[in-house]
């Protein structure tokens, strides 16, 4: 059987993941591509417990060595029980997150170095990287009017973080990608999410066309 596809969505607080998620499994599905959808940090029961503990408005929170090894432990729970099965049986995996987030939230936000981040990734996930990574980017004014309007109850643990802490995120994603083209699709997400998303099919193209020409 054919292996599947690895699909991941990444970018900052407000640049419209989940709707570009969506969007994208229907219009796969539509093309009689069997889908599955899922998240980081969770995915998988183990995992979600996890996510409860990083994502959790109570407590100080976590150093961010801690946090890294945290989401270090749900993914390779997410990689074994779900994400590598689901590629093996020939379905296509959309991700909203995955590793490049640790590298950008941790890494550029917090502090660790990038290679001690692929170390925990490595023995984690046994380095497994997405065939192609989605960056959405929205100018910083886009992203805080999106989500006044969303967080309208509170924001989680590492998104209701300061200015400056996302700006470095922001930063971290851009060089990320800048130094990975081949893996990287970036994404002008600063207009309508129609507009996004016939992007995102744009972007998507070669993969679809080799897809479809082995169904």
């Amino acid at each position: 059987m054919t292996r599947g596809q690895f699909i991941a969505l990444e970018g900052g607080e407000g640049v419209g993941k989940s709707t570009q998620t969506r969007l994208l499994a229907d219009a796969l599905r539509a093309r009689g591509i069997d889908v599955v959808v899922t998240r980081e940090p969770g995915g998988t029961p183990g995992a979600e417990v996890i996510r409860g503990l990083l994502l959790g408005l109570d407590g100080e929170g976590w150093h961010p060595r801690a946090e890294a090894l945290l989401f270090a432990a749900a993914r390779a729970d997410h990689v074994e029980r779900l994400i590598r099965p689901a590629l093996s049986r020939g379905q296509w995996v959309i991700c909203d997150r995955f590793v490049d987030s640790s590298r950008a939230y941790q890494g550029g936000g917090g502090g660790l170095s990038d290679a001690d981040i692929a170390d925990l990734h490595r023995i984690g996930s046994e380095g497994l990287l997405p065939d192609l990574t989605l960056l959405l980017q929205v100018p910083p004014a886009v992203a805080e009017a999106r989500l006044s309007l969303r967080d309208t109850g509170g924001s989680d643990r590492i998104g209701g973080r300061d200015a400056a802490y996302h700006a470095r995120v922001a930063q971290a994603f851009a060089r990320i990608a800048e130094a990975e083209p081949a893996r990287f699709a970036r994404i002008d997400a600063a207009g309508s999410p129609e507009q996004a998303h016939a992007a995102v099919l744009s972007a998507l193209s070669s993969l679809l066309s080799s897809g479809l020409s082995r169904s």
